[in-house]
């Protein structure tokens, strides 16, 4: 008899609304992952969460880059060489080999809170 993993799905806590920056990003170490959360108060959804880890620059830049549309998408540009991930679904739009991983969240009152996969 083969063993089956079980996955375990919830939505945690993070931080709260006045942590976070607006049309910006802000990490969040959530167990051992850096997650970059992105509040664009004049969107719609208003809140987005990806890897804030940068495979191109292996470094836990992502939450710093800047916000911007690019043909209607919504991305983030890496502050180190510049690579556009889309803070819908972390895909790099130059790179189609590159996706980041990313995360529903959703605000809970004053809270915002992640779902991720345990």
């Amino acid at each position: 008899m083969s063993e089956v993993a079980i996955t375990r799905t919830e939505w945690l806590q993070v931080c709260k609304r006045s942590d976070l920056v607006a049309n910006s990003g802000v990490c969040a170490l959530v167990g051992d992952q850096q997650i970059a959360l992105f509040f664009l108060p004049e969107q719609e959804p208003q809140l987005y969460a990806i890897d804030n880890w940068d495979p191109i620059a292996n470094a836990g830049v992502i939450g710093r880059g800047l916000v911007a549309e690019i043909d209607g998408e919504l991305t983030v540009a890496s502050p180190l060489y510049k690579q556009h991930y889309r803070l819908t679904d972390g895909q790099c739009l130059e790179e189609s080999d590159i996706k980041l991983a990313s995360f529903p969240v959703a605000f809970d009152g004053d809270y915002v809170l992640i779902k991720i996969d345990q």
